[in-house]
């Protein structure tokens, strides 16, 4: 008698299903969730370098800044902390390749926090600004807007002598005096290499004196910066004298092509003699005038 064979089960349908299939199909989904988390976590380290290099940049990178914005012209040395909270030392120098260079005595502080849209950068310094001064900064596509808001009484002040440091004429001039700057209001907007002045803003010269002259004050004067949104890319300059015995009296604009000025310098009978080396300097001299042209 020939008995018939039991079919084998190990390779049943059952056992297919729940054992070596469901191990591959499981291993195949935390394949898939484990390449599909990498790209996040390369996110978030890329995110967690950039926020910790953009909280603690150090002050150094917005001192490099401030020189290529102005052409080495204005430098902050030394400079310690963070882009948002630093200090350093002002100093003003005649540009690259120029040995002539004048500080500031202490060091300008600032902090930089959030406000609205952009930010709000607080400086002081004790020789040289009044208390503590703010300025509204908003970047964008393709322009920077710095806006000053209205400041009673005088915003900054500074000796005449620091603006030797920037070369010829200023350290043949060697002036002595103070400078102070006063303003209502006044908003700077960079849009595409151009500056909009919007508002207006005094440079007064107060009490100046200069080595090539043998009179103790050549006088006051101001110089106001001013400008409108409707006259965009146009800045008025305007010169006048408040007192002296050096007279000075010019205006002119800055736009697109350049700084433009025209003006004189002048002293009545009496002062001529002691001011005559001076006007030679100043400008072209056209009898007891000197003429200031520039641009």
């Amino acid at each position: 008698m020939i008995r018939a064979r039991r079919p084998r089960r190990f390779f049943g349908p059952t056992l297919a299903v729940t054992g070596w299939g469901e191990s591959t199909l499981a291993e195949q989904a935390w394949t898939q969730s484990r390449r599909a988390s990498v790209p996040w976590v390369i996110a978030g380290i890329l995110f967690g370098v950039i926020a910790t290099v953009v909280l603690f940049a150090p002050a150094a990178w917005l001192a490099q800044q401030v020189v290529t914005a102005t052409n080495g012209r204005v430098v902050l040395a030394d400079a310690r902390g963070t882009v948002w909270s630093g200090s350093a030392i002002a100093v003003l120098t005649g540009g690259p390749g120029s040995r002539d260079a004048s500080s500031l005595p202490g060091r300008i502080r600032w902090t930089v926090v959030p406000r609205g849209l952009g930010f709000e950068l607080r400086a002081t310094h004790a020789c040289c600004l009044n208390g503590t001064v703010a300025l509204l900064l908003k970047p964008g596509f393709g322009r920077f807007t710095a806006m000053l808001p209205p400041v009673p009484g005088w915003i900054g002040q500074w000796p005449s002598g620091f603006l030797s440091g920037l070369g010829t004429p200023w350290n043949t001039l060697q002036l002595g005096g103070s400078i102070r700057l006063v303003s209502p209001g006044i908003t700077l907007e960079s849009v595409q290499g151009r500056v909009i002045v919007d508002g207006r803003a005094d440079i007064e010269l107060v009490g100046v004196s200069s080595r090539l002259t043998t009179l103790d004050s050549l006088g006051s004067y101001r110089l106001t910066v001013s400008g409108t949104a409707a006259n965009a890319g146009v800045s008025q300059l305007d010169l006048s004298t408040q007192e002296g015995a050096l007279r000075l009296q010019g205006s002119g604009n800055v736009g697109p092509g350049g700084l433009r000025f025209r003006g004189e310098a002048s002293a009545g009978p009496a002062d001529e003699p002691a001011l005559s080396n001076l006007l030679n300097i100043i400008g072209r001299r056209n009898g007891a005038r000197s003429v200031i042209s520039i641009g």
